[in-house]
């Protein structure tokens, strides 16, 4: 076994989009309580290509064809067949090993899940039983998903879930367990909540939190120290202020910081580990982005549960066997949950929507939007790269519409943080839609979805219908809905129409391009004509 060493923070080279992750649990969780063999493995492996969710390179058309409609990552619309799995799994060996597991396809199996048990969701061993914790049965839960005729219908039931699962997951963290022994010794995101704090205590800063050109220290640490960190960080701001050069940077965590581990690219370590490692702290939901992305502080709204996280897990126990370990990070804290995030109410939500407005002008709002169209590039943006798709279009949208029509009142119902950025789509709790948006005497709810394609037909227009028949009662008997996607499947358009035909509800669809192409023609959201 190789001798242990000191390493900057990756959590995991395999799996890094957290989207990815639930979805993969969630064809795993089918396989609850089985034994673990080598054939097992390899059968969920090719479960996992049967749905979609891994796409090796060679494909046959019909593969190509049934993937062409969905992004690599999702879950696809249609399912195939064993023949087609076949033809995948004959045209693609697997030239990969990892311990306990034999190489090819079994190997592959633990390169998905490993990241999983080392949260503490999902505990296996090679012909032992396979055992999903509490957490991590809520975690693969976040979607229902079903097949009809062969087609696939996925229903995101429960995305509260995802910020629960990794909140717990990161407040126990440690840098060194059994499961990957390095020989740092912190919890990260401990580390980072009481940097920010000491940073933010001291007079002579903005109270803004850590540079995202400051995280690399954080990354290459030691140990749990946060008061030499923050000395640390504090000497560097003397010197250089709040823009110290890549080569600075680089320098402190190669020779003054780890001055042995060396592969590694300059890029990755003032790029592509910050940002990360900013997407992972994110979805603890304990932390906002400030100044235009460049410092990432403390969510105020959630000071309470912060606090509690300093309280009680600042100090802990170290664990030498993994069987241990995942046994302490699978355990649930109540008292962690049963602490209420604070919601913004409506007035709160349209000032800082506001704020935003000055941030973003109308060309960027817009360009944004049009990756999200496409799906051909990603966003650049140090911010917006940081919200999943679905949350982003929600944002964008409610963006939109307040920059090109700014007599609208515009309420987005997503949970968002102390700067007013989205922590997770709308969900359509309490029958309530994405963003309401009133027009003098008139009421618009507006839903959108990333979503195309049979799955938009199945996942999103019956909700609306629900919430648009909700939003109605509440607000105006004449409300309408605005349905925004990057294309309108045909099925989703006959249900629309039948809806307005048989219920007499209004619902307006929108390809995300038609829907800039309207705001920039009309000065008015609502349409009387309609």
């Amino acid at each position: 076994m190789r001798a242990s060493e000191y390493k900057p923070l990756l959590f995991t080279t395999t799996v890094r989009n957290p989207q990815r992750l639930k979805a993969l649990l969630n064809i795993f969780a089918k396989f609850d309580g089985q034994i673990l063999t080598n054939d097992l493995a390899t059968q969920i492996v090719c479960e996992l290509i049967c749905y979609g969710l891994y796409r090796p390179m060679v494909q046959s058309e019909s593969i190509k064809n049934k993937w062409a409609t969905t992004l690599k990552g999702e879950f696809a619309e249609v399912l195939l067949t064993n023949k087609e799995v076949e033809y995948i799994f004959e045209h693609n060996p697997q030239d990969h090993k990892q311990a306990g597991f034999a190489k090819g396809y079994p190997s592959r199996f633990a390169t998905f899940f490993n990241f999983a048990k080392e949260l503490g969701f999902v505990y296996y061993q090679p012909n032992e039983l396979i055992e999903f914790s509490e957490i991590g049965k809520k975690f693969a839960n976040i979607f229902s998903v079903k097949t009809e005729n062969g087609n696939i219908i996925v229903t995101e039931e429960h995305p509260e879930y995802e910020q629960q699962a990794f909140l717990q997951a990161m407040a126990k963290s440690q840098r060194n367990n059994p499961f990957v022994r390095v020989l740092n010794e912190n919890i990260p995101l401990i580390l980072l909540l009481e940097t920010i704090k000491k940073l933010n205590a001291d007079p002579e800063f903005n109270n803004a939190g850590i540079s995202r050109k400051e995280l690399p220290l954080l990354i290459f640490w030691k140990d749990n120290n946060a008061e030499v960190l923050y000395q640390r960080i504090k000497k560097l701001r003397e010197e250089y202020r709040y823009n110290p050069s890549d080569e600075v940077i680089i320098d402190i965590c190669t020779t003054e910081i780890l001055p042995n581990f060396k592969k590694f690219k300059p890029k990755s370590i003032v790029s592509e580990y910050p940002d990360e490692f900013i997407r992972k702290m994110r979805l603890t939901g304990l932390i906002s982005l400030r100044g235009a992305g460049r410092f990432i502080d403390i969510n105020h709204n959630e000071d309470e549960r912060v606090e509690y996280v300093l309280e009680h897990y600042s100090h802990y126990q170290k664990y030498t066997t993994e069987r241990a370990y995942f046994d302490y990070m699978a355990q649930i804290d109540e008292n962690l949950f049963a602490i209420a995030p604070i919601v913004a109410d409506s007035t709160q939500n349209e000032r800082l929507l506001q704020n935003w407005v000055t941030t973003y002008d109308w060309s960027s709002i817009k360009s944004e939007l049009r990756i999200l169209s496409t799906r051909s590039k990603v966003s650049k943006d140090e911010i917006l790269k940081f919200l999943p798709n679905p949350v982003r279009l929600e944002f964008l949208t409610a963006l939109a519409i307040k920059s090109k029509m700014p007599e609208v009142r515009v309420i987005p119902n997503y949970p968002c943080d102390d700067e007013g950025l989205p922590t997770s789509t709308a969900g359509g709790v309490g029958d309530k839609g994405d963003i309401e948006c009133f027009e003098k005497s008139n009421s618009i709810l507006v839903e959108v979805t990333m979503a195309e394609g049979r799955v938009q037909t199945t996942m999103e227009v019956w909700p609306i219908t629900r919430h648009l028949e909700a939003f109605r009662n509440r607000c105006s008997p004449n409300s309408q809905c605005i349905f925004i996607a990057p294309s309108i499947f045909r099925d989703s358009e006959r249900q629309i129409n039948w809806i307005r035909s048989q219920e007499n509800l209004a619902i307006r669809s929108y390809k995300i391009e038609d829907f800039i192409s309207y705001l920039e023609t009309e000065n008015m959201l609502y349409d009387p004509n309609y």
